[in-house]
């Protein structure tokens, strides 16, 4: 990443790396997560813990007669039966979406979210709230509610395209959250370890670091970088009703299903049938594109993985996103043919610019090196760049930086923002620019990342000063005082997350379970 030589004046800001013990146990406290349930997987595979259900599926909601401890809620009755028996149908959910759930759906809403074709707020619906949500409750048992189609909005991505989200309508939000929270109790129990996105209990960072520790701890030499084309509106429906059917035999949740997946799309006042795909933005896609995945991908590489591979093999996905790891080059290839035709079968097509198979790894320096090559090649995953580096003692070390096009697309969206409050006090500037700069870091403030937040920082110092001088012709703000203003309201460059292998032991109890 390239460095301004004037911006780095700016303060001494700190670029500490997390303390660590000759245990290998860093000082910042982390919270141990559950093991995982697969025992005897890779690396990549072991941060995995069954995390909780963020939405309280697990607490009880028995009669206050019964034992609070001793009376599992409904929910968890269900999630033991998918637990004990994988082939087990389910024939009786519905039941479950209750008032209780549609409220706690209802409240886990953003309340300041656009509204859809209905044009309903939250405050809105919130005036007759019970009122409301014990008729939407009757619909829902008399088969009366009517899904409506979401409406069509654009958001700006990182290249400078748009993309194309589905606004639901708020009693649409709310029966999916209900119906969300129901399904999870089935599905949390089916899905693959390697599988992040969009699930309870997990995230991005997580699925960082099973990457970084499958690749230093396994026998990685070849890495595929794996892109699924225009996923999300490529989703067959026929296909995914068989794969919700595998576990959903009650046919008022898959109805429901089906009319949210036949609701369409409102533009422009012109409703546009929706085939294929799933609409971006409602609350039950990212399970149901997780679903597809998991029957279309994830089972697949777990079988290709144990039946067809002689040497390690690593599988990290968030969302559509993958990586994929191999010990030899030949498997590696192999796996991506055979990748190809598998995701064709189900109406996927892997992009063809963006799947790539590099050769990555702890050997991949000197191996490169010993042939007259350059240094290995770079992939990005969840919004930073991976590298082969090395530590300073010499030894392997995978570096992550930020992505330069998200770097400088989130510049670009803190000059635009700067214009529009231009007008405000330096003080209300440097309070907003405080939180945007705080929340980026929270998210990239991870070890050998420091020169692009140091980059990031520096630039919102100019952008800010640049700001400021726009103000009046007679306003002059020189680099001395925005330094100093840099250290008055802009957060330092640290780092904020410990070293990944030291959170995956961490929610292992230092057990990584590799072999």
């Amino acid at each position: 990443m390239p460095r301004n030589g004037k911006l780095g004046r700016i303060g001494k800001a700190s670029c500490h790396e997390p303390m660590m013990h000759a245990s290998g146990k860093s000082d910042r406290p982390v919270v141990p997560g559950k093991r995982s349930n697969k025992v005897g997987e890779p690396a990549a595979e072991t941060v995995e813990g069954r995390g909780l259900n963020q939405r309280n599926s697990r607490q009880q909601n028995a009669h206050r007669t019964q034992s609070r401890e001793s009376a599992p809620s409904a929910l968890e009755r269900v999630r033991q039966v998918a637990r004990r028996d994988k082939r087990a149908k389910f024939t009786s959910l519905a039941h479950h979406v209750t008032i209780e759930k549609l409220r706690e759906a209802y409240f886990a809403l953003k309340r300041t979210a656009a509204p859809g074709v209905d044009d309903v707020t939250w405050e809105q619906y919130g005036r007759r709230l019970e009122e409301n949500l014990q008729d939407l409750h009757a619909r829902l048992r008399r088969g009366g509610y009517r899904a409506r189609p979401s409406r069509r909005a654009y958001i700006p991505k990182a290249d400078g395209r748009k993309r194309p989200l589905g606004i639901a309508a708020l009693e649409d939000k709310v029966v999916q959250g209900a119906v969300l929270e129901v399904l999870n109790a089935v599905y949390e129990e089916d899905f693959a370890g390697f599988s992040y996105g969009f699930r309870p209990g997990r995230s991005q960072h997580q699925a960082l670091d099973a990457l970084v520790v499958g690749i230093e701890r396994r026998k990685v030499n070849w890495v595929l970088d794996a892109d699924i084309r225009g996923y999300f509106d490529a989703i067959d429906h026929e296909w995914l009703i068989k794969f919700v059917q595998h576990r959903i035999a009650d046919r008022s949740i898959v109805r429901l299903i089906q009319k949210w997946l036949a609701a369409g799309v409102m533009e422009d006042g012109k409703w546009t049938e929706s085939e294929v795909g799933t609409p971006q933005g409602a609350t039950i896609s990212p399970l149901l594109a997780n679903l597809y995945l998991h029957h279309v991908f994830d089972l697949w590489a777990q079988a290709w993985r144990k039946r067809k591979a002689r040497g390690d093999v690593i599988i990290v996905r968030y969302a559509d996103d993958f990586i994929v790891g191999f010990q030899h080059r030949q498997e590696a290839e192999r796996f991506l043919e055979e990748l190809r035709e598998r995701m064709r079968k189900f109406g996927l097509e892997l992009h063809p610019e963006k799947t790539r198979l590099i050769e990555f790894g702890r050997f991949a320096v000197p191996n490169r090196k010993e042939r007259g090559e350059g240094k290995p090649e770079t992939f990005a995953f969840l919004g930073f760049t991976h590298i082969c580096g090395e530590t300073r003692k010499g030894k392997f070390q995978l570096k992550r930086q930020t992505m330069a096009k998200r770097l400088q697309a989130k510049l670009r969206e803190v000059r635009t923002e700067l214009k529009r409050r231009r007008h405000l006090c330096p003080l209300e500037q440097g309070r907003w620019l405080h939180s945007v700069v705080s929340g980026y870091f929270r998210y990239h403030a991870v070890p050998t990342n420091c020169p692009a937040m140091t980059v990031f920082r520096n630039e919102v110092t100019r952008a800010w000063q640049h700001a400021l001088r726009r103000r009046s012709q007679r306003t002059k703000v020189t680099w001395d005082q925005m330094a100093r203003r840099a250290r008055a309201w802009l957060p330092p460059v640290q780092v904020l997350h410990p070293w990944p292998d030291v959170r995956f032991d961490a929610r292992h109890n230092g057990k990584s379970r590799m072999h």
